[in-house]
């Protein structure tokens, strides 16, 4: 429980980070400076006002300078987090996996923020996170049947970390290829876009952590969870639904923590259908 509370507190200041990243990236700002400021006011916070959750809660949710409206999803992303490492690092102990985990989420919940909030998927995220789940794969292993069983086919013996890397370069590259043949076919039928690129580069990195079976079913989640809420939201707000732009990459990043945290119960589920 040491150990997980310490990854929780350190899941707090990560989240505080990615809060940073939430707002300035999508608006191609740098996150190293200036400080973290209010933006209505553009005063400097200072750090016994940048305390993860706490500060929010002892200032009421309000800029100390100017009183302005704090959004709650500074806490969230924050609490979220903390929650996540937490977890993590409790169920399956202070190891390498953990860590891989645990960025894995972190960078999710990121994802999530920001398609909801701007339709942005960020590439420092999604490239940079498919590259980190490659790394990953070398260190934690990733083995994945339908990635050694194109081995195999194709006569390529290999030593077993080769194949852990493959699996992740597989199961990165077929369901984001899967996807963007997807979007293809609907711009040629309806002559409009209907899928982003972002959501192709965040479906490679989720393959990139998870393997082919995890990413595709991440797909298939997200693709339901999208079309039930997104149908709700449409009609409970009076929205065009032929001009809607539906925030799949949320969608699709939250079915994949979903995956992290339910995964080995997911596709035993999804196997037995």
């Amino acid at each position: 429980m040491i150990e997980a509370s310490i990854a929780f507190l350190f899941g707090l200041l990560i989240g505080s980070f990615l809060n940073v990243c939430i707002y300035r990236w999508p608006r191609d700002l740098s996150v190293v400076r200036p400080r973290s400021h209010c933006p209505s006011c553009q005063k400097t916070i200072a750090w016994y006002d940048n305390i993860p959750v706490a500060s929010y809660l002892r200032l009421g949710g309000k800029c100390r300078a100017c009183g302005a409206r704090i959004s709650p999803r500074y806490p969230a992303v924050e609490l979220i987090t903390g929650l996540l490492f937490g977890y993590f690092v409790w169920y399956v102990g202070p190891t390498a996996l953990a860590v891989k985990i645990c960025v894995f989420c972190a960078m999710l919940v990121a994802l999530v923020f920001t398609d909801f909030e701007e339709r942005i998927l960020p590439d420092e995220f999604t490239l940079g996170g498919t590259l980190a789940g490659l790394i990953f794969a070398g260190f934690v292993p990733l083995r994945d049947p339908t990635a050694m069983a194109v081995l195999w086919l194709v006569g390529v013996e290999s030593s077993e970390r080769l194949m852990w890397i493959f699996s992740a370069a597989f199961g990165a590259a077929f369901p984001a290829l899967l996807l963007w043949f997807g979007g293809w076919i609907y711009f040629k039928l309806r002559k409009r876009e209907g899928l982003g690129f972002g959501d192709v580069k965040l479906t490679a990195m989720i393959g990139a952590f998870l393997g082919l079976e995890g990413a595709l079913l991440a797909l298939v989640v997200a693709s339901l969870l999208g079309s039930l809420l997104g149908y709700l939201y449409i009609k409970l707000t009076g929205k065009d639904m032929a001009t809607y732009e539906l925030p799949f990459g949320g969608f699709l990043g939250a079915s994949a923590i979903a995956m992290a945290i339910f995964g080995k119960q997911l596709l035993n589920w999804y196997g037995n259908l």
